[in-house]
């Protein structure tokens, strides 16, 4: 009977793909997936430390395997990777010990077959947080586990060093895919059944081709658009400063580049802007909005924002929310700050926003988009958009659950035969966070 493995994934596409392509070397080397710990010859925690409590997140579940081990006297090994591997590394071992057999960081994932190996010999802990430059992948190894949507992996790390973010310290810094690599990524996607393939990258627009001096982040998305069969391209993230009127000229040419931009600003507040080392400010970043709506009507924004950081009065935060209201975003991931290791802000910058006041604030700005978010959806009602139906419904057997172009969540009933198909559906009730509808065809 061939031996089984469980992944466990916190955190952001990146670490979803990279669970991707770990599951794809365990099968390769041997392994069938499982969905029960207790069944598991090997358990892979995929780690992510991009905000507060993400190393106590790791430690109770390494509790909860210790406990696993003593009470039902099955101890599989269990390899630590991603962020939080590559932040603490060896203090891992020590924090808990006899529990974690492996650590991988973020750059060696490629040598966790060999480390699972290493470590099921008897040995010591198995232990690899090398700065691997080389960010080559082989071709169709990962276990994709979405049906529709193919995450492809363009930039490894980043040089941007915002004061609040931890990735550069994790994840390294910033490495460029080669352009052929990518296209040969997406067309093996595209012949697996996935009709849209989502570009990763902590700044995507930064991309520059390795083995085409000629081929920018737009040369790529030129040369994909031309794979026959890919319906939509999603990509994610951009950085505000690295946009241009080139980058903005392609989008309105390139129909299969979805209309949906994640711009992240992280405040409203030009004097905050500048203590996160963001380097634009309130100005520049509303002047960049209005160039997208002019050229662009169509597209939805999205983007992140912190509260609560170091010396954020309540005039900036206040600033804040008028930026909120006056871009009207589709939607918004947002966060009350949290001191990261090894991140200037950590090393230069107090804490001394209070947590009851990160809380009112939080509230506040939740507030304020969810209003927002509310009546952008209620403008749906009554027309009819194309959806492609990427999964079944999280609460209704018989309902089914897409995207629009502009990234839109619309339900609908329907046969699990539609997932994967693009269909016009009619809106016929919204909400704040997505709409339901009818197939147009099923009217």
């Amino acid at each position: 009977m061939a031996p089984k493995y469980l992944i466990e994934t916190f955190g952001c596409q990146m670490n979803a793909h990279d669970s991707e392509r770990m599951a794809g070397l365990l099968e390769q080397a041997g392994y069938e997936p499982t969905l029960d710990s207790a069944d598991a010859d090997v358990v892979v925690i995929n780690t992510c430390s991009v905000r507060e409590r993400a190393e106590e997140k790791l430690f109770t579940r390494l509790g909860e395997l210790r406990q696993m081990a003593r009470e039902q006297g099955h101890d599989p090994i269990v390899a630590v990777a991603g962020c939080v591997a590559q932040q603490e590394g060896t203090a891992i071992l020590k924090r808990a010990p006899g529990v974690a057999n492996v650590i991988v960081g973020t750059q060696a994932i490629r040598q966790l077959p060999m480390l699972v190996e290493q470590a099921s010999q008897g040995r010591r802990p198995a232990v690899d947080l090398n700065p691997y430059e080389d960010v080559t992948f082989p071709l169709g190894v990962a276990r994709r586990s979405d049906p529709v949507k193919a995450y492809v992996t363009i930039i490894e790390g980043c040089n941007e060093y915002c004061s609040f973010c931890v990735v550069p310290y994790t994840r390294g810094h910033e490495r460029m895919r080669r352009k052929s690599d990518i296209v040969a990524d997406v067309r093996q996607a595209v012949d697996s059944g996935h009709p849209e393939v989502q570009l990763l990258g902590q700044i995507v627009n930064h991309y520059e081709a390795p083995d085409d001096p000629a081929c920018d982040f737009v040369g790529l998305l030129e040369a994909l658009h031309d794979i026959r069969g890919l319906e939509r391209i999603r990509f994610a993230s951009p950085h505000p400063r690295h946009f241009d009127e080139r980058f903005l000229r392609a989008m309105q040419v390139l129909p299969k580049v979805c209309r949906h931009l994640h711009l992240p600003v992280q405040s409203g507040s030009t004097r905050i802007l500048t203590a996160m080392r963001r380097r634009y400010s309130r100005d520049t970043y509303l002047e960049l909005v209005h160039r997208i709506r002019i050229l662009l009507p169509d597209v939805a924004l999205s983007t992140d924002m912190i509260v609560g950081f170091p010396g954020e009065t309540d005039d900036d935060f206040a600033d804040t929310l008028s930026l909120t209201e006056t871009v009207r975003f589709h939607s918004m991931f947002s966060f009350k700050y949290s001191p990261r290791p090894h991140t200037l802000a950590d090393k230069r910058l107090i804490d001394d926003v209070s947590e009851d006041e990160k809380t009112r604030r939080i509230v506040a700005l939740q507030a304020a988009q969810r209003r927002i978010q509310t009546d952008l959806n209620a403008r749906l009602a009554g027309t009819t958009v194309d959806v492609l139906i990427d999964s079944g419904s999280r609460r209704r057997e018989t309902e089914l659950s897409g995207r629009t172009t502009q990234n839109v969540v619309v339900n609908l009933p329907g046969p699990a035969d539609w997932i994967g198909k693009t269909l016009p559906v009619r809106i016929e009730r919204t909400g704040p966070h997505s709409v339901w509808g009818t197939a147009a065809h099923a009217l």
